[in-house]
């Protein structure tokens, strides 16, 4: 497998890459492959391109210093395996040697096993130098930009921290764990042939969750021939495995090997001096585990910011997440806001669906952010529709207030962006319910997929308020509770009841009412108590009465309108069975 090895003046750097097949890489101090420890390197100072079994290498224009290749200054350079180049003080090395992790390693001829007690009693003689590269552990792995930087960065704190190690990786078993394969590995010599990890002792050390060191006899001390040869092809005589633990490392473990007599203070036989060493690997490990859980907690919680308010993340983060999230019977106040006309914006948009997601994106986009930034939760996305509520999981007594001031935000929004293009159809238009009442709210679904949402009588309600919304031509309709609660707070909403109307596939009427701003003009304040005269006209069934009435308002009282078109429907005159509720035929 062909490897970049980069070697810095420092031990610690250091990386070795993976060269992709015919695919050029940038290398330099911020490009794709960084080594950013040299300042002799620019930001973009070489391109690679490893094809047929050679790596060429081209100096970009941007870099400032040269690039040396047997001794000379060069521009383009063409390596074979086992050469290098220079740029400043860094060496970048070709080498070619093969993976196998192995069936055939016999049974060790010594097997010991470490539990966390056995290590915390053992003493470092070299606490200084062990505990000063653990200390740099978090900043290295918190400069890994993704899992290959990670990887390449783990593995070498163990082949500095490890001074009797040849060869470090971190592999991982198979989910069956009858296999396990490599992630990153590196040696402390360029060249050593193929790196043959033993699958036994990984595969032992992830089950077990234990730490495992192997140790097999030389191929000049042992008569066992199958040990002989399995020593003398890969390069060792002694290899340990450490599990790493935690949800985000599963199956995960350091792998580091090695020779007797290569090392000073480690004599052929001797497992005492490795007992230190596979400590600080435990330690390593237990480091890598805890950041990778904390990265893996952070990015889920980043992704809860799409559908929680920060009062929510907060109690998520303070308590246990299951019992949080757990479902249970809540007051909730329910928003459903619907892109009025999608179908025949779709049809329109036909030829650029792009563009056509892009609008319907930014107007779904402008309701999620209010819900949000008014404490509510984004519970669902219904094709063109998105829902939201309050009241869990957290109460919140005002929740139909905050439901109210999120929908005349995502008005107010709407026509502030129609304003800022000039071009008012470049936004669908919302239309939105709300409705308030008990529902059961929280984490819902099966063991394969949950989603946090709220169901119950009341978020059909809103959603059939917001359906009304098309036949009324009012943009935001609320039921009589949410009303109520408008009435008692006038300084931040006001409602004007629009009729008694029972909805289509519903027995039981409801007072519908329109949402308006909290202020408004004298004019639209007189014009809201004429409209509420006519419509006590129009509900004790005194037509003419409430027309007289209804003509006199402006043409684009939309609930005027509504009301006048309803007579129309009945050619004026209420029916005999009339008990002043309008019967929707259409949802």
């Amino acid at each position: 497998m062909p490897d970049l090895i980069a070697q810095g003046s420092d031990e610690t750097h250091r990386w070795r890459r993976t060269l992709p097949a015919g695919r050029a890489v940038v290398v330099g101090r911020e490009s794709e492959w960084s080594a950013g420890w040299d300042p002799l390197l620019s930001r973009r100072h070489l391109e690679v391109c490893y094809h047929d079994g050679m790596l060429d290498v081209r100096r970009l224009r941007e870099a400032s210093n040269p690039l040396f290749f047997r001794g000379r200054s060069v521009d383009r350079a063409t390596l074979q395996p086992g050469e290098h180049f220079v740029v400043g003080g860094t060496t970048f090395t070709l080498v070619d040697e093969h993976i196998a992790v192995t069936l055939d390693a016999p049974q060790p001829d010594v097997q010991e096993t470490f539990t966390p007690a056995d290590l915390k009693r053992l003493k470092f003689r070299d606490a200084h130098g062990r505990l000063d590269i653990l200390g740099r552990l978090p900043e290295l792995m918190a400069g890994g930009v993704d899992d290959g930087e990670l990887f390449a960065r783990l593995v070498n704190v163990l082949l500095v921290g490890i001074r009797h190690a040849s060869t470090a990786a971190l592999v991982a078993v198979d989910a069956d764990h009858q296999g396990a394969r490599v992630l990153h590995w590196d040696r402390r010599r360029l060249s050593g042939g193929t790196f043959a990890p033993s699958q036994r002792l990984i595969v032992d050390a992830v089950t077990r969750q234990q730490s495992l060191l192997h140790l097999w006899k030389s191929a000049g001390s042992s008569t066992d021939n199958t040990t002989s040869q399995y020593t003398v092809a890969t390069q060792a005589d002694w290899a340990f495995a450490t599990p790493l633990s935690g949800e985000a490392c599963h199956g995960w473990a350091l792998y580091v090997e090695g020779r007797f007599g290569e090392s000073a203070g480690l004599a052929a036989g001797d497992p005492a001096p490795l007992r230190e060493d596979l400590k600080f690997a435990e330690l390593v490990a237990a480091a890598v585990s805890a950041w990778r859980d904390n990265q893996q907690l952070r990015e889920r919680h980043a992704g809860l910011r799409s559908f929680f308010s920060p009062p929510v993340l907060s109690a998520i983060a303070r308590d246990d997440p299951q019992q949080v999230l757990a479902p249970r019977e809540a007051d909730v106040t329910v928003i459903f806001c619907d892109l009025e006309g999608f179908s025949r914006l779709s049809e329109q948009g036909a030829g650029d669906l792009l563009g056509l997601l892009n609008r319907v994106s930014r107007a779904l986009g402008v309701a999620t952010r209010q819900i949000l930034e008014l404490g509510g939760v984004v519970g669902d996305f219904h094709g063109d529709a998105v829902m939201g509520f309050w009241g869990w999981p957290l109460p919140q007594p005002n929740r139909a207030m905050l439901a109210c001031q999120t929908a005349l935000a995502i008005q107010a929004q709407n026509a502030a962006e129609a304003r800022v293009t000039g071009e008012p159809s470049t936004l669908p238009r919302l239309g939105i319910g709300i409705a308030s009442g008990r529902a059961m709210a929280g984490r819902i679904g099966t063991v394969d997929q949950a989603k946090v949402t709220v169901f119950g009588p009341v978020v059909n309600l809103a959603a059939r308020l917001e359906g009304m919304t098309r036949l009324t031509g009012i943009d935001i309709l609320v039921d009589e509770p949410t009303a109520n609660a408008v009435r008692g707070e006038s300084t931040l909403a006001r409602v004007r009841r629009l009729a008694n109307i029972r909805p289509s596939g519903l027995q039981t009427p409801l007072m519908v009412s329109q949402l308006l701003p909290p202020t408004g003009t004298t004019a639209e304040l007189l014009q809201a108590a004429e409209y509420e005269t006519a419509l006590a006209a129009f509900t004790a069934g005194q037509w003419d009465d409430a027309r007289e009435k209804l003509i006199k308002l402006p043409a684009d009282d939309r609930a005027a309108q509504f009301l006048l078109r309803s007579m129309e429907e009945h050619h004026g005159q209420p029916p005999s069975d009339f008990d002043g509720v309008i019967r929707l035929t259409k949802k």
